[in-house]
């Protein structure tokens, strides 16, 4: 080939449709565009989202391996619904699990650590202040990625990001909830400042004590929804 001919190469987009349609699909569970319990019904999603039947079902297979939808006999996909129940036994393991990492980042006392978390919580006030909970989600789920990296906790990361999905479903029911835009902040506050401080006892109740606060708001609004129904 003539070094002044243009290579044949063909660029490829960053994601594939599916991908795309997942993160619709995805961002649309958590914003309660679709309510828990509605049907998902493949013709619609496909006029809805402009793509292929094939890859609407993929989507929604995903979707249930995250939890966030369910196949009912003689129903078909629905949005899947968190019981109070469910959302205890997820906030338990974060509960242990955050408590156990902002410990470990405690006492670890690496440097850069406190100005990457406080550079996030910032960011999660900004998002707060402009209503931009997508991006409330985002920043609090890096935040925690930042913890947890630090602390070398990395199995204890991996079960968290097993169900970083349905964490985030009910985060973005608990941070859209009175005066949670200053206590959650306020919280993880708390939080970054015994990681300054080197101490990894007051890491971990203040980790513990932010999940715990999160469990009970979660609990009392999926309660309202059963009572609802």
């Amino acid at each position: 080939m003539n070094s002044t001919e243009r290579p044949m190469l063909v660029d490829r987009p960053g994601k594939t449709l599916r991908e795309l349609t997942l993160e619709k699909m995805r961002e649309a569970i958590l914003d309660m565009r679709f309510k828990p319990g509605a049907r998902l019904v493949e013709r619609d999603l496909c006029e809805q989202l402009g793509v292929s039947r094939t890859i609407v079902r993929e989507v929604l297979r995903h979707l249930e391996s995250e939890g966030l939808v369910a196949t009912l006999p003689n129903r078909g996909p629905i949005v899947a619904k968190t019981t109070p129940d469910e959302a205890k036994q997820i906030y338990e393991i974060r509960g242990v699990l955050e408590g156990i990492a902002a410990r470990a980042c405690a006492e670890s006392k690496q440097p850069g650590v406190v100005s990457a978390l406080e550079s996030r919580l910032a960011n999660i006030r900004a998002a707060y202040a402009e209503n931009a909970m997508s991006t409330v989600l985002a920043e609090t789920t890096e935040f925690y990625r930042l913890l947890f990296a630090a602390s070398g906790k990395d199995i204890a990361w991996g079960i968290v990001s097993s169900i970083t999905v349905r964490i985030n479903y009910l985060r973005s029911m608990t941070i859209k909830t009175t005066g949670r835009n200053v206590e959650g902040p306020r919280q993880m506050q708390n939080i970054v400042d015994a990681i300054r401080a080197g101490d990894g006892e007051a890491a971990y109740n203040a980790a513990l004590t932010h999940v715990r606060n999160a469990s009970s708001i979660a609990q009392g609004l999926l309660s309202e929804q059963a009572d609802a129904i």
